[in-house]
């Protein structure tokens, strides 16, 4: 290795060290979204499987609050931390495929300075370590084409099968991997191999608690995913969104290098074959399903976190390989400057405005309502309440409310969402007797109130009302209702709308 090949990979190895320290700052000064507060009730309870998703957000915020407490920067502690073996799998997948240091380099830096890695990995979800693990998939992968050595597809296998413990969303890597040993011929030959079946069977071994729990959950997680598969009419209107939510997280500068390089790629401007085809099969077989789901739902900007890293290698590919006409390598070479500083920008302005407001004047924001700002001091105001009227237990809505409640109410108070029972199966049950006094419902005020608590209870008396407010913005009023008197059991155990 050369002297200015030494040299760029430690400014790359800082950048990425500045990066997590940047992130890891913002995560603890940024409170929890409520899908964060539900997950970290998830990470004291662990188990094979929840109702949403497989147990590895679970396993990742049990980690960092092992690391730093139930604080919102041990809940996302690890979660960022990841980012360092994602970046050198990256790193490495591209140095194989690509075979140059500046692709590998590129590739690394253009991954973390988007949103998509920025915020999906201080913002812990299960997309996350979905996000690590296909980063490993892809260098894995490298690995069989490098080497030929059919061992590293039990390496695939284990990557792929941590993907699945993640999300249900890795399951079309077996598409993705089939189609590129079927188009490329030299690779043919892995078809009638055992070696990419045994992959499977680790897939397949590390994955099953996931279905052990669902077998013994009437499949009920599985049934919840898959059914969203389902199309049950026809709104096209949701394509429109795709573009502009990928452009955002990807960052514009970023995001007009990865298309670049797709077309790259699909053009044969650049790399071998068999290299070319991994990443756009990569690619293009979890966004043609994702376009496919659009016709009939909304796609969440985040949940293309597994196609990321073959998007900013292609990126790099645009950037640092391929041949261009003067006025589109004007165009590449001022996204390739500007790239980082527009990402990092854009963070930093995001957190800011998350936390404060401060760049809308004050004004709800996309941010607003999931970002739990404010919730530390509601829930302060929340506890006065419930030792004022002598409630035993603090009832919720839904799972988000009860997270945030669970999160920022002192440890230990009895916080329950009466409903949607299978959300807590893992968790054991409330003590009756918690329930059989004095409760306190939560909830945002409505009008009409809630005739559904009248005829539960004999008593309901609302006793405050409170505001959850970032700097002078009210984001949601609450109103606390006090109940006495349960006509039945509290808890509703009726099935969920899946096992109907």
């Amino acid at each position: 290795m050369s002297q200015n090949e030494v040299r760029l990979v430690r400014n790359t190895f800082v950048t990425i060290l500045a990066l997590v320290a940047l992130r890891l700052a913002a995560a603890a000064w940024t409170p929890l979204t409520f899908d964060e507060a539900y997950y970290w009730m998830w990470s004291k309870h662990l188990a094979g499987g929840y109702y949403d998703h497989p147990p590895a957000v679970a396993a990742v915020i049990r980690l960092g609050t092992m690391i730093a407490g139930d604080t919102e920067l041990g809940v996302r502690l690890v979660s960022i931390l990841l980012a360092l073996p994602m970046s050198w799998a990256v790193y490495r997948a591209a140095t194989i495929l690509f075979g140059g240091m500046r692709v590998a380099t590129t590739a690394t830096i253009l991954l973390n300075v988007t949103l998509m890695t920025a915020v999906g990995t201080l913002i812990i979800t299960p997309d996350a370590p979905l996000l690590v693990a296909s980063s490993f998939v892809l260098f894995y992968l490298a690995k069989v084409l490098e080497t030929g050595r059919g061992v590293w597809w039990l390496a695939v296998g284990a990557a792929v099968g941590v993907a699945l413990l993640s999300k249900y969303t890795a399951l079309f890597f077996g598409p993705a991997i089939l189609i590129w040993l079927a188009v490329v011929p030299k690779l043919r030959h892995w078809l009638i191999s055992p070696w990419p079946y045994l992959g499977g069977l680790v897939s397949l071994a590390i994955f099953s608690p996931v279905i052990l729990w669902n077998a013994d959950h009437h499949w009920v997680s599985f049934i919840k995913q898959i059914g969203r598969a389902r199309i049950e009419d026809f709104r096209p209107a949701f394509i429109g969104e795709l573009i502009p939510t990928q452009i955002a997280f990807a960052t514009p500068l970023v995001f007009i290098l990865g298309v670049m390089g797709l077309y790259a790629l699909f053009r044969r401007n650049a790399g071998a074959f068999a290299a070319r085809t991994l990443i756009s099969a990569t690619f293009w077989t979890i966004s043609f399903y994702f376009i496919w789901h659009s016709l009939h739902a909304r796609v969440e900007a985040n949940w293309f976190a597994p196609v990321y890293p073959a998007f900013a290698i292609a990126a790099a590919v645009a950037g640092i390989l391929t041949r261009w006409g003067v006025r589109q390598q004007r165009i590449v070479d001022f996204c390739l400057r500007w790239a980082a500083p527009t990402g990092i920008l854009m963070f930093a302005l995001l957190i800011v405005q998350a936390n404060t407001g401060l760049l809308t004047g004050y004004r709800r924001d996309a941010t607003v309502r999931s970002v739990g700002v404010g919730w530390r001091e509601l829930a302060g105001e929340i506890e006065a309440v419930r030792l004022r009227v002598g409630a035993a237990c603090v009832l919720a809505p839904d799972y988000g409310t009860t997270g945030w409640l669970a999160f920022y109410l002192p440890k230990g108070t009895c916080v329950v969402q009466p409903t949607q029972r299978i959300r807590w199966v893992n968790m054991p049950e409330p003590n009756p007797a918690s329930l059989a006094g004095k409760l306190l419902y939560v909830d945002e005020a409505r009008p009409g109130g809630r005739p559904h608590l009248k005829e539960a209870f004999t008593k309901v008396e609302q006793v405050a009302e409170l505001k959850r407010k970032r700097g002078p913005l009210t984001i949601e009023t609450y109103t606390l209702d006090l109940l006495e008197g349960a006509n039945g059991e509290v808890l509703d155990r009726s099935l969920p709308p899946e096992l109907e």
